[in-house]
């Protein structure tokens, strides 16, 4: 069976041990691997609570993380009474893992904390093992309370005691758990040498259950970081030792875990064979239910519903039988939720019956308490409502779910709660609580930003369809009718917002934000910001002291898109020209041309764009007015959002470089025979170290830019930008070199540490073929890397054109009181009046991003 893979609408599962789980309904993910000890140290005379210890192991490991909370804190008092304080400290360190799963992250940090005291002040000191397993859950919270610092600290004293100890899975977890600290650190190369390191002496190990378990919690790991690939092959070893070692248990986990990476890989015959495979061998229901719901969805986001149906009687016949439990709820939640996704559910499943189990697991979350479930379910629950239009129980379910999530500071639910109740407002047409419940959704949604480790990857994967809408339809409601400034001051800042947030979701992690006004970058430019709604193209402009402009084109989204893509066809050089400046012109006409009438530009030499969806993959230097190409009239930068630039201009006089390129055949890449012309004229035209062919490796590379004064690092090189982090990468002779490496490698000056590179030049980029976000991919390598400035190609260009655009960019920089802005401007023009590359197609793919100056 073959699947059509429908690009940017899959969402990723889950990497959550207890639950395969969706966008919109999440468990907070396991950041970091724990280890729960398997007994309990003997070193009471009392039996009592020593039962209750492992009765309450045996509640954490099905789910029921209150009822597990209730028992530690007994056997903790009850420990503390008698004057043990070896097991006092143990029973708060598992208390302190269970109100962690709970999201109780203050008692969470009591707990800890007081057993790490009550350990300090044993005598003679307490076994390794404890100190290994308690120093461990104290990483754990770290991590997850945005302190990664401090958790690499504590895992590798925690290393140290579980070597001490013997416990080779415990030093292993440890140091899993370590380069995952190092990630959050941005120590990207660092993580990557250690999980490398950590593979090494995996193999090297003889074949054991340890050992299969350590390739399986590395395999994690290289998921959670984005390293698909790696991932898969790692767990790969590990299913081909537990099958060899007849270890039946982990079998299925390996399986699931396979087939959420073959998600990650976009290979869904691959994912479905893993989650079939799983699920024949699973030998507890929780597994056999998690293939199955694998199964469902899978079939679902590749819209197969007809695969679907007859699998979901079976799968919620399940999901009524199993036991409340943190599992069970979770996974209820969850297979409603991709229903939700779907426009006809009740083709598969009646909504009564949905609504009937939802219901059933608001009562069961409860009965556990599990108050984040039970908000989970009431936001499903309400949606099934809103579907039917029962708007005012729709309403009441959203409302109760919203208030348990403020209770709980659960930002996540929040912002997928507030959305609901705003829509349902909208819904109602009551504008002014509809854009107070939509403020209240984007401002949680803001803040999960900081937190993104103790997230759920899910979160961000669903960026598409549960954060972007969320500011898109409040950017509409603002506009709607006649906007006052204090509405497009918002739109606008809201239009900012979705940048980093679409750059966070990216990177998996929270860009740094440099907050710098426009205005008080240059009063000569103009800031455009042009917003795709449902039913129209609205643009706000921002001047220096100016009040805020605002020009609103009626159409409908697919028209204006339609458009978009017709154009960006006709840019290539076989395409009819006349039929492409037509377009062109549609375009202009659209962005450009009411502002210009209105002579909101007259003062302005530089135009920012801030752009939006499908425009971001337009070269705007070439939209055409009927007569000249707009770079013709003005300087043009593109940026990812006002806040994300730092101004300084560059010093022409003091211009320093690190030119390199590869201009052989290597690694599969094509010649680019340009390009050693290109490096040498470009050493000739500034001051430079040149590193070509086998020269530019990424450790030469990082040298350079460690170890010399360089401000401009120019690199002509094959390298691709993708919506998809993983996608996004730069060749150096020994290979390539991600985006995440490329930024650490750039931002690491010994000496003046502040002395960020002025600018980044890539002459020899391309595109990732198919994707409609692959400039996602070159903002955030213009953010990331650190480069004040960057300039770069939106598709390959012919070597010789690019050359010669290049020469004369920096022969224009060395000019006195230029832009790099206007330097671009004036070598596009060269190529457009006094060469044969005077097609956009040459010269317009060369975009500069970020600081103008």
């Amino acid at each position: 069976m073959t699947f059509q893979i429908k690009k940017h609408r899959w969402l990723y599962i889950s990497l959550s041990i207890f639950s395969l789980c969706l966008a919109v309904t999440i468990t907070p993910a396991k950041a970091s691997m724990q280890v729960l000890p398997t007994s309990t140290m003997n070193v009471s005379a009392s039996t009592q609570p020593n039962n209750w210890l492992e009765q309450a192991r045996n509640l954490y490991r099905s789910g029921r993380f209150a009822q597990a909370v209730t028992i530690w804190q007994t056997a903790a008092q009850q420990y503390h009474t008698q004057g043990d304080r070896l097991n006092e400290a143990l029973s708060l360190s598992y208390l302190s893992l269970a109100q962690q799963e709970l999201n109780q992250w203050e008692a969470a940090s009591q707990s800890i904390e007081q057993s790490v005291k009550l350990l300090q002040t044993i005598t003679p000191p307490a076994d390794a093992i404890l100190w290994a397993q308690i120093l461990n859950t104290r990483g754990n919270l770290q991590l997850h309370t945005g302190k990664a610092e401090i958790a690499l600290e504590s895992w590798q004293q925690a290393e140290k005691y579980y070597e001490l100890a013997g416990d080779k899975m415990g030093s292993l977890g440890s140091q899993i758990n370590q380069a995952q600290a190092l990630q959050s650190l941005g120590f990207y190369r660092r993580s990557k040498q250690q999980l490398e390191a950590l593979t090494q002496k995996l193999a090297a190990m003889p074949d054991s259950e340890i050992k299969v378990s350590g390739l399986r919690s590395l395999g994690l790991a290289l998921q959670m970081i984005g390293d698909p690939g790696k991932s898969q092959q790692v767990l790969e070893q590990s299913l081909a030792i537990a099958r060899k070692l007849e270890t039946t248990p982990e079998l299925s986990s390996i399986l699931l875990n396979l087939g959420k990476t073959a998600i990650d890989l976009q290979d869904p015959e691959a994912a479905l064979n893993y989650f079939e495979q799983a699920q024949q061998v699973a030998t507890n229901p929780g597994d056999g239910l998690q293939a199955c719901l694998g199964r469902f969805k899978l079939f679902l986001d590749y819209e197969r519903p007809e695969l679907a149906t007859p699998i979901a009687p079976q799968l919620l016949q399940q999901l009524r039988e199993l036991p409340a439990s943190h599992t069970s709820l979770y996974a209820a939640i969850n297979f409603v939720a991709t229903l939700n996704r779907q426009s006809n559910p009740d083709q598969i499943v009646p909504l009564k019956d949905l609504a009937q189990l939802m219901a059933v697991t608001v009562k069961s979350a409860q009965q556990i308490e599990d108050a984040q479930a039970e908000a989970y379910a009431l936001h499903q629950w309400g949606k099934l409502y809103r579907r039917t239009q029962q708007l005012s129980q729709a309403q009441q379910l959203t409302q109760k779910s919203l208030n348990i999530a403020r209770q709980l500071q659960a930002e996540d639910i929040i912002a997928q709660s507030a959305w609901q109740v705003g829509q349902l407002y909208k819904q109602q047409s009551d504008r002014p609580q509809a854009i107070t419940a939509y403020t209240e959704a984007v401002k949680a949604l803001k803040s999960l930003r900081s937190d993104l480790v103790a997230v759920n990857p899910d979160i961000q994967f669903s960026f598409r369809e549960s954060v972007e809408p969320v500011y898109r339809e409040l950017v509409g409601l603002l506009l709607d009718q006649q906007p006052s400034q204090a509405d497009l001051m918002e739109a606008r800042d809201l239009i900012e917002a979705l940048q980093v947030a679409e750059l966070d979701n990216f990177f998996r992690e929270a860009c740094l934000d440099r907050a710098q006004q426009i205005d008080q970058v240059d009063p000569n430019a103009t800031v455009v910001y042009p917003i795709i709604l449902p039913d129209r193209l609205a643009v706000i402009l921002s001047t220096t002291g100016q009040p805020l402009r605002y020009y609103v084109t009626q159409k409908s989204q697919n028209e204006i898109e339609q458009t978009l893509e017709k154009l960006l066809v006709g840019f290539n050089p076989v395409s009819d020209a006349k039929e492409r400046d037509r377009l062109s012109e549609q375009v202009y006409d659209w962005l450009i041309r009411p502002a210009q009438v209105d002579g909101a530009f007259k003062d302005s030499k530089t135009l920012i764009f801030v752009l939006d969806g499908k425009l971001r993959n337009i070269p705007i230097a070439a939209l055409y007015d009927g007569k000249q190409y707009l770079i013709e009239k003005y300087a043009i930068a593109l940026s990812p959002g006002m806040q994300l630039i730092s101004a300084r201009s560059l010093l022409k006089n003091r211009i320093d470089a690190i030119v390199g390129g590869i201009s052989l055949s290597r690694n599969g890449f094509s010649a680019l025979p340009a390009v050693e012309s290109e490096v040498k004229q470009i050493s000739k035209a500034v001051p430079s170290s040149m590193l070509l062919n086998q020269q530019f490796t990424s450790q030469a590379l990082a040298e350079r830019v460690k170890f010399s004064r360089a401000d401009v690092v120019h690199l002509a090189t094959h390298g691709q930008f993708s919506s998809r982090l993983e996608d996004t990468f730069l060749l150096t002779w020994d290979g390539q070199v991600n985006v995440k490496e490329l930024s650490e490698l750039l931002k690491n000056r010994s000496g003046n540490s502040s002395k960020a590179i002025e600018l980044l030049v890539l002459s020899a980029c391309d595109t990732a073929a198919g994707d409609d976000r692959a400039v996602l991919g070159l903002a955030g390598l213009a953010v990331k890397s650190g480069a004040r400035s960057t300039i770069a190609t939106l598709w390959p260009v012919k070597d010789k054109a690019a050359e010669m655009l290049m020469t004369r960019f920096y022969e224009q920089l060395r000019q006195p009181k230029i832009t790099k802005a206007e330097a671009l401007r004036q070598a596009q023009i060269n190529l457009i009046r006094q060469t044969d590359f005077y097609d956009p197609f040459f010269w317009s793919a060369f975009v500069l991003v970020g600081n103008w100056l």
